[in-house]
């Protein structure tokens, strides 16, 4: 028994594309570290700093990866075309290192105006401008670390883009641990914790890499793709989708109802232990199908993403239920007796949740479809609802964003899988199949 399944193991490991098992390692030490900060800051936070830091680790993860990530993407496609046609790359990342210098500045820029000019600081930092601050770091240090992540992977260089993944949480891991032992309790320090990271994780990354930068003709800027603008776009409106209870509990909240909003932050975090555990499938699921498709598989690879979606829907339950009966008492126990959220709240939250998997899913395959301009329409759709349901679905201030979570994600998946499926009963392009293998071979989604 053990030798048949080692082979298996073996089967497995050889069926799937180098570097796959150390970007999932990554990954989860990614995961596990980002749970572990938000477990130290709530039990040395009051509530009201811990949700102001989480309004910055929500800005940070809605803005950083919306811009950056296609970028990351772009860079990663078409050094790997360079490499193809035995083309140095070099000129490519420098391209869109500057690109993402300009955008990166235009962000800082419009954070700098908007806090100056509204209430943000006072309504969600509570009044604290480091925190802003920190915003702004973490978008430099993440630009750094997705053009650095987009140029290891068109170079094939996978255990240092997983390097990445799992060193950042570490960077940010331990440091949190200092602060909690000496009692620190100003969110800036934490605020710290979550902004300088990216970069150290990826100047780790780089020791001892050679060639990356490869001399080659100079990269006009239609090389990095006329999709970027959809890919952006679609990115941005996902990463809101998926913070979008938040953001709306924070926008909506009265003044009396802002601590109570830290234990719903913490809720949302829970409930989306099951986008964590996703991440793992992805590592090992999807560079499969990415195999079957560019080898003109197609009934395979129509087969694996009913598969896939049936993992997402299993994954999806499992979080349901759990949720349901466990979800507060775990919650007490990570997070200490300040956790007060009930089992409905995360039960609803963890729905949600996987509904926003579904979407996610059914994106990226419709993506590899050249359905670059479609996705962003189902995620707007999606985040529009979420705004209708929220302003008119009864009940307190929790259950209304719930609710609204739920309709926004679930209009966001049906729309994508009607797009998917309409564009399926077409036929399979085959250029759509080489997109496929480009973008979704190595690339783990941002949560």
């Amino acid at each position: 028994m053990a030798q048949r399944t080692q082979r298996l193991v073996e089967a497995t490991r050889r069926s799937l594309p180098e570097g796959t098992f150390v970007v999932g390692a990554g990954l989860v030490i990614a995961g596990i570290t980002a749970y572990a900060f938000q477990i130290l800051s709530f039990r040395s936070l009051s509530k009201a700093d811990y949700a102001a830091l989480n309004a910055l680790w929500v800005f940070v993860f809605v803005l950083a990866p919306g811009f950056f990530l296609p970028l990351e993407q772009e860079v990663g496609r078409a050094v790997a075309d360079r490499r193809s046609r035995q083309v140095g790359g070099g000129p490519v990342v420098r391209r869109a290192a500057l690109l993402g210098l300009l955008l990166t500045c235009g962000l800082a820029i419009t954070t700098i105006i908007v806090s100056v000019v509204t209430d943000v600081i006072d309504n969600l930092f509570e009044g604290l401008t480091g925190l802003v601050v920190c915003l702004i770091i973490a978008l430099f240090t993440y630009c750094f670390q997705h053009v650095t992540r987009g140029t290891l992977s068109g170079n094939d260089r996978f255990r240092p883009y997983g390097m990445i993944l799992g060193a950042e949480g570490m960077f940010r891991f331990i440091p949190c641990v200092a602060l909690a032992v000496a009692g620190v309790s100003n969110p800036v320090w934490y605020g710290l914790c979550l902004a300088i990271p990216p970069v150290l994780g990826s100047l780790v990354s780089l020791i001892g890499q050679h060639g990356l930068l490869a001399p080659g003709p100079s990269a006009p800027w239609s090389e990095l793709s006329a999709n970027l603008g959809f890919l952006l776009g679609g990115s941005l409106l996902a990463q809101t989708l998926s913070y979008a209870p938040f953001i709306g509990a924070q926008l909506l909240a009265t003044p009396a109802e802002k601590a109570a909003v830290a234990d719903f932050i913490v809720g949302l975090f829970l409930a989306r232990i099951p986008i964590l555990l996703f991440q793992a499938v992805q590592a090992a699921l999807l560079p499969k199908l990415a195999h079957l498709a560019g080898s003109g598989q197609h009934d395979d690879f129509r087969d694996g993403i009913r598969k896939l979606i049936l993992v997402v829907v299993g994954i999806s339950v499992i979080g349901v239920i759990a949720a349901a009966t466990l979800g507060a008492t775990v919650g007490e126990i990570l997070f200490g007796s300040k956790f007060t959220l009930e089992n409905v709240d995360l039960a609803l939250l963890a729905a949600g949740s996987g509904l926003f998997i579904l979407a996610l899913t059914l994106a990226q395959a419709l993506i590899a479809l050249l359905g670059h301009a479609r996705a962003p329409v189902a995620w707007g759709i999606g985040l529009a609802m979420f705004v209708v349901a929220t302003a008119f679905s009864g009940g307190d201030l929790f259950r209304r964003v719930e609710v609204g979570y739920i309709a926004g994600t679930g209009a966001a998946a049906a729309v994508m899988g009607l797009m998917l499926y309409l564009q399926l009963r077409k036929g399979i392009p085959d250029d759509g199949l080489a997109s496929l293998v480009e973008q979704i071979e190595h690339e783990p989604l941002e949560i």
